[in-house]
C-alpha cells in the first residue's frame, strides 16, 4: 500500500497495575480499540486495530494504605484516577512524587510507564519499564508493555525482540501473534509473519485485525491475489480504509484495474486522509482502466498532499501530454525525472516531450538508451523509428520497423498478459 506502514497506535493504552495485588494476578477490564496502518506499500496504512490492551482496575481501600504514611498512598490513588480520566500529564507527576518517596513501588513505576507511553515518551516509559522488571515475580506483562513502547515509537526491531519470546511462551495468543507478526512484515520478513499466523488461522477465521496482517504478510512474501482477498474480508468486517487501500495497492501490481480502481476509490471514501500514495494509486487505476479524465483530479488531490509524489507528477504530465497540452504538462514530467532519473517511464515521457519540442536529437539519444535497457519495450521502438526517418537515418528507421513488427508479433502470440 506503505504504500501502506502499519500500526498508529496512539489510543493504545498501557497495563495499569493496582496497589496492593500480587504482580502475577493482573486483572483485565476493558478491551480498547486500536487505529492502525499500515500501514501497504510502503506505503503508510492506518487499519482500525482491536487490540486487547490490558488496562487494569486500580482500587485502593483505606485499609490498605498504611497508617503511619498516608501521603503517598493518597498521591498514588490521585495519579491512577488522573490516569484513568485521561489526565496523563498530572498523573506522570504525581507518580514521579511517589516514587520519590517509594523507589521500589512497582505499581507506580509500571503505570508511570503507561502514561509515559500514552503521551509518546517511549523511550521514558521503557526506562520505568525495565526498571520494574527485578521487583516483579510475572514480568510478561511489562514485557509485553516494553515490546508495544517499542512498536508505538517505530523501533520493529526491538518490538520483535521482546514479542517473540512471549510468542513462544504463549503461541495462542493473538493479540501478540498479531503485533509480531506486523512487526515482521516492517521488517521485510513476510516468511516469518506467514509461519507465524497461519497455524492461528482457524480460530480467528473472523478477525479483521488478523486478517489485515495475515494478508500484508501474504503480499510481502508475493501471494498478491489471495493477500488482496484477506484484505478485502478484513475491510468488509470492519469497514476499514486501510484495508481497502491494501487490497487495491496488491491488485494494482497484478494489473486486475477495476477492483484495484474500487478498493481504492472506496479506501478514500471511507478516508480522505489517507496520505497522497493511496491517491497516486487511485489515479493509476483510475487512469489504467481508461478514464484519464477521472484520473487527473485524484492525482491533483495526491499532490496537494505531497508535491514531491512521483507517481502523480509522473502520470499528471502523461495525461496532460496525451492532450497536447505541453506546457503544462512540461513541469510535472520534469519533476518527476528529477525525482526519480532512473525510471524508464520517466525517461521515456520527457523524451516524448522534447520530441514534440523539436528536439529531435536529444529524444532520440535517450530513446536509444532506453531501449538498449529494455530491448523487448514496444513504444521506444516505434518512437525512435519515427525520429530516425526525421533524422535522414532510412536505415536505422528501417531497421526500428522490423523490431516494431518483430515485438508486435511476438505480443500478439503470447495473448494480454495476466
Amino acid at each position: 500500500m506503505t504504500g501502506t506502514q502499519g500500526f498508529d497506535s496512539r489510543s493504545y493504552d498501557m497495563s495499569l497495575l493496582p496497589l496492593g495485588t500480587s504482580n502475577s494476578n493482573w486483572r483485565l477490564i476493558r478491551q480498547d480499540c486500536l487505529p492502525r496502518i499500515t500501514g501497504f506499500f510502503s506505503i503508510r496504512l492506518r487499519y482500525p486495530l482491536s487490540m486487547f490492551a490490558a488496562v487494569l482496575l486500580v482500587a485502593m481501600s483505606a485499609a490498605q494504605a498504611p497508617a503511619q504514611s498516608p501521603n503517598p498512598d493518597q498521591l498514588y490513588d490521585s495519579a491512577v484516577q488522573a490516569q484513568l480520566r485521561g489526565d496523563f500529564e498530572t498523573a506522570i507527576q504525581d507518580y514521579r512524587n511517589v516514587l520519590k518517596v517509594r523507589p521500589q513501588m512497582v505499581e507506580a513505576r509500571v503505570n508511570l510507564g503507561a502514561a509515559l507511553a500514552h503521551v509518546g515518551q517511549f523511550d521514558a516509559a521503557i526506562a520505568e519499564y525495565r526498571a520494574a522488571l527485578p521487583l516483579m515475580d510475572d514480568k510478561t506483562g511489562v514485557i509485553f508493555n516494553i515490546g508495544l513502547a517499542y512498536f508505538k515509537k517505530g523501533d520493529w526491531k526491538d518490538a520483535r525482540d521482546q514479542f517473540e519470546p512471549l510468542a513462544k511462551a504463549q503461541p495462542e495468543d493473538v493479540r501478540i501473534a498479531i503485533l509480531l507478526g506486523d512487526a515482521e512484515v516492517k521488517l521485510g520478513d513476510g516468511k516469518a509473519a506467514v509461519d507465524l499466523l497461519t497455524p492461528l488461522e482457524p480460530a480467528n477465521a473472523q478477525n479483521p485485525d488478523f486478517d489485515f496482517v495475515f494478508a500484508s504478510a501474504l503480499i510481502k512474501v508475493g501471494k498478491l491475489r489471495e493477500g488482496a482477498q484477506r484484505a478485502e474480508k478484513a475491510a468488509e468486517v470492519g469497514n476499514g480504509a486501510d484495508a481497502y487501500a491494501l487490497a487495491g495497492s496488491a491488485l494494482l501490481q497484478v494489473n486486475e484495474y477495476e477492483k484495484a480502481r474500487h478498493d481504492l476509490d472506496t479506501a478514500i471514501q471511507l478516508d480522505p486522509k489517507l496520505p497522497a500514495t493511496i491517491y497516486s494509486m487511485d489515479g493509476e487505476a483510475r487512469d489504467k482502466t481508461g478514464e484519464p479524465e477521472a484520473a487527473e483530479p485524484i492525482f491533483r488531490e495526491a499532490l496537494k498532499l505531497d508535491p514531491n509524489n512521483f507517481e502523480a507528477n509522473l502520470y499528471l504530465g502523461a495525461i496532460l501530454y496525451k492532450r497536447r497540452q505541453m506546457d503544462d504538462a512540461r513541469p510535472f514530467l520534469e519533476h518527476a525525472l528529477s525525482l526519480n532519473p532512473k525510471s524508464s517511464m520517466a525517461r521515456y515521457e520527457v523524451a516524448m516531450l522534447k520530441s514534440t519540442d523539436g528536439q529531435i536529437d536529444e529524444a532520440a539519444q535517450e530513446l536509444e538508451k532506453l531501449v538498449k535497457d529494455d530491448p523487448q519495450w514496444l513504444e521506444p521502438h516505434v518512437e525512435l523509428a519515427t525520429l530516425y526517418y526525421k533524422l535522414h537515418r532510412p536505415a536505422d528507421g528501417a531497421r526500428e520497423r522490423q523490431i516494431v513488427d518483430r515485438i508486435t508479433a511476438e505480443q500478439q502470440k503470447e495473448g494480454p498478459k495476466p
